[in-house]
């Protein structure tokens, strides 16, 4: 019975009755939310990914095959576009890290040019996550204390201790 209301709307909808593919939105986005949170424990991303699977069951629905159930169909674009998503994360993340040694090596670079002493430790240093390395350069380089820095990083001074702690612990161990 459900199926066969799923594939009237749908024959409804492909006669560009949007009315009923929002009666097909309604009755399967919290399906779909639920599913897509369970993958990504992400609820921003489960609400992005969900309303693009819902645009493209909108746009692609004259590809949809009555072989399978609707919530099949729009379950696997989901899981694709959640695939697409990660891959593209993975992208920006191996970008980052390129254009962090470029620039590290361009620094090191510039500065053998003018004469200035360049160290090893300072490309370690760029490899540290930012929550490491801000509290790092703002305590050891500029003097500020761990209060200040807790300030301008809306954390607690002790939080900040530990950070350096273990930034400058990571930065031994390289």
């Amino acid at each position: 019975m459900d199926q066969e209301e799923d594939l009237v709307l749908i024959q409804k909808a492909l006669k560009e009755d949007d009315d009923a593919f929002a009666q097909l939105f309604q009755k399967y986005d919290s399906f779909l939310f639920k599913y897509l949170l369970k993958l990504t424990l992400d609820e921003e991303m489960s609400r992005d990914l969900a309303q693009e699977t819902m645009l493209r069951c909108y746009t692609h629905l004259t590809s949809f095959k009555a072989e399978s159930k609707f919530s099949t169909w729009m379950v696997s674009i989901a899981s694709r576009l959640y695939i697409d998503q990660l891959r593209k994360q993975k992208r920006e993340r191996k970008w980052m890290e390129f254009m962090k040694r470029n620039l590290s090596r361009q620094l090191s670079w510039q500065a053998n040019t003018r004469g200035m002493e360049w160290s090893d430790a300072f490309a370690d240093f760029n490899q540290l996550e930012a929550e490491a390395r801000i509290p790092i350069l703002l305590h050891h380089y500029y003097g500020y204390t761990y209060e200040e820095i807790g300030e301008i990083m809306g954390v607690r001074a002790g939080t900040v201790k530990s950070r350096v702690h273990y930034g400058l612990k990571q930065l031994r161990k390289e």
